[in-house]
């Protein structure tokens, strides 16, 4: 089916492309080896579980959940750093409505805020700087999260502020790049990928070209694919072609979205805003130099991480929860012994089972792996 013949949502949703899509891959697959291929985007995940597409795979053909949620890789630590500047620095804390779910090491942001805390769910970073302009008695602080995707919308706030002097705002700075933690995973001894699906909305602004070395370095093809149901079967197909045929190169499945290039008004956002941080505490993987953004030393009366003398706190997860290896692809939520039971979307203990994205939350949400459900 040619893909650029579509133009409609629904059009990407039919089951008739998608049971030609389903037999070109039944017939290219070679049933002597077995295919395991990771999607990057949490959103791909939603996608793959809402829509059951793992079941019509052919038996050795497998999804592999990788650590592109931006609320699941975000550590207990910066969760507690965030609480903190509400708790103890009286300052009117904005973030997310996701992240005020995901607990920290004393509950959650919305635990704190039943505390007194200050704590407000935004929708954009500009809903903090109104409160700012509005409310100049308040020091309010934006808790920045999010790949490449979301980090522009951040940056010209930040620009705003300084535009029109607005002094009482401040962004702790979360926001980090996809490509270091996949060569990170790639990295990993105990995760075997095949392939690699590419994150639609982040190549939006980033383009293809980043992931060149990467394919290069590991050998792996790369299909920067969309988020409805016949983009991830195609890209699979792609996938499974290049596998095939021993090649690994970076195709782009969402072309009419993403471009081969970097988006030149995002990469000058985020050169003028932004510097690129020596290290960061990624769930599950750890630190891992050079992949987050920080706030520039130009824009530094805008960190609130320097104006508030943010420690920087180092917080494991629970014993009990597995997120972490959720996140690398080293197994299935249904691995963790607590899934469903003691952690649910109603009272998550890994931020996995907060957001829409999380594999976890995917999996309880769909009926993967819960008693009584195929």
């Amino acid at each position: 089916m040619g893909m650029g013949e579509l133009r409609h949502v629904d059009e990407y949703r039919r089951q008739s492309g998608a049971a030609q899509l389903r037999l070109r891959l039944a017939d290219i697959c070679d049933p002597a080896r077995t295919y395991r291929v990771m999607e990057i985007c949490g959103g791909h995940t939603h996608t793959i579980y809402r829509h059951g597409l793992s079941d019509h795979l052919p038996d050795n053909v497998r999804f592999v959940h990788g650590p592109g949620c931006p609320v699941c890789v975000l550590p207990k630590g910066r969760i507690d750093d965030a609480m903190a500047l509400a708790l103890d620095e009286d300052v009117t804390l904005c973030a997310y409505g996701d992240v005020l779910r995901v607990p920290g090491s004393e509950g959650s942001m919305l635990d704190a805020r039943a505390r007194g805390a200050d704590i407000r769910m935004v929708y954009s970073p500009l809903d903090a700087l109104r409160l700012a302009r509005e409310h100049p008695e308040l020091e309010v602080v934006f808790l920045a999260i999010g790949f490449e995707t979301t980090a522009p919308a951040t940056a010209a706030t930040v620009l705003d502020a300084e535009r029109d002097a607005i002094s009482n705002f401040s962004v702790i700075c979360n926001h980090v790049l996809v490509v270091p933690p996949m060569q990170a995973l790639l990295n990993s001894p105990d995760v075997a990928i095949d392939g690699l699906i590419g994150p639609g909305h982040v190549s939006a602004i980033i383009g293809c070209t980043p992931y060149l070395p990467l394919v290069e370095q590991f050998g792996l093809p790369l299909v920067v694919a969309g988020f409805e149901p016949l983009d991830l079967l195609a890209a699979l197909v792609m996938v499974v072609e290049q596998l095939n045929d021993a090649r690994h190169e970076v195709e782009n499945q969402y072309s009419r979205v993403v471009p081969w290039e970097p988006n030149p008004v995002a990469r000058a956002l985020f050169d003028d805003v932004f510097a690129i941080r020596e290290t960061f505490e990624w769930r599950g993987l750890g630190p891992i130099p050079r992949s987050g953004f920080r706030i520039s030393d130009r824009l530094a009366d805008f960190d609130a991480e320097r104006r508030y003398g943010v420690v920087g706190r180092v917080v494991p997860d629970p014993r009990a929860c597995r997120c972490g290896d959720v996140l690398r692809g080293a197994i299935e939520p249904t691995d963790c012994r607590i899934f469903g039971t003691a952690c649910t979307p109603e009272h998550p203990v890994g931020s996995c089972m907060v957001s829409s994205e999380g594999a976890c939350a995917a999996y309880f949400q769909f009926g993967r792996g819960l008693a009584g459900q195929p």
